[in-house]
């Protein structure tokens, strides 16, 4: 690895490593919100990363550009009301990672008008690095394909039919494995979400008045 590409890999980590951790404990305290408690038993209702961070998944995060963290587990017999409470604790990660693009392209527009002209480079490129980062993480999780937040969303209303819920999820896990592999070891995007990410990204910036 050269030099130009330690660099980046630096500038990326402030930006994985805040979206995965509150996007899974987001997860976690929406899950023990609804009545489960599995997660606080697990340690996993804290901002430390060391909880959230998937070892294989942080680095294809950085490698390929798509990863994952550890999931959060919970126990629908638990939940108050397990139809819409999975939906709840799905759309928690995805919506929180919004949310710090949101506030993080705030904090960038002001640093940015403040900031002397020849300022910090490499402040901007981290600020930058984070906020697609995180709009990446929003928009890549609702994807529709287990084990992703999309697929409770889009799968929800399925689990009256145990036999074809629980297939969906098994072959559906394969296909974004195998999507993901695939992308990582061609030159080939098989999951092209960049445009989202980007209309996203430019937009709420140019929106809190960064140009």
């Amino acid at each position: 690895m050269d030099l130009l590409n330690i660099k980046r890999t630096l500038e990326f980590l402030p930006g994985i490593i805040l979206g995965l951790t509150i996007h899974e404990y987001c997860h976690a305290l929406m899950a023990r919100k609804c009545g489960d408690m599995t997660s606080t038993d697990q340690g996993r209702v804290t901002l430390n990363p060391l909880k959230h961070i998937d070892t294989l998944g942080f680095i294809m995060l950085l490698v390929a550009g798509f990863g994952w963290a550890k999931p959060v587990q919970f126990n629908e017999q638990n939940l108050r009301n397990p139809s819409t409470d999975v939906m709840k604790i799905a759309l928690a990660g995805p919506l929180s990672n919004a949310v710090i693009a949101m506030v993080l392209s705030v904090l960038f527009s002001i640093y940015s008008a403040f900031a002397p002209a020849s300022g910090m480079q490499i402040i901007s490129e981290i600020f930058l690095y984070a906020i697609y980062i995180n709009w990446g993480l929003f928009i890549f999780n609702l994807i529709p394909l287990p084990p992703l937040d999309g697929s409770h969303l889009l799968f929800n209303q399925l689990r009256k039919f145990p036999a074809l819920h629980s297939a969906l999820f098994r072959y559906g896990s394969l296909l974004l494995f195998g999507l993901v592999i695939a992308t990582a070891l061609t030159n080939i995007n098989f999951l092209p979400i960049w445009p989202v990410i980007e209309f996203f990204g430019k937009g709420f910036l140019s929106l809190v008045g960064f140009s």
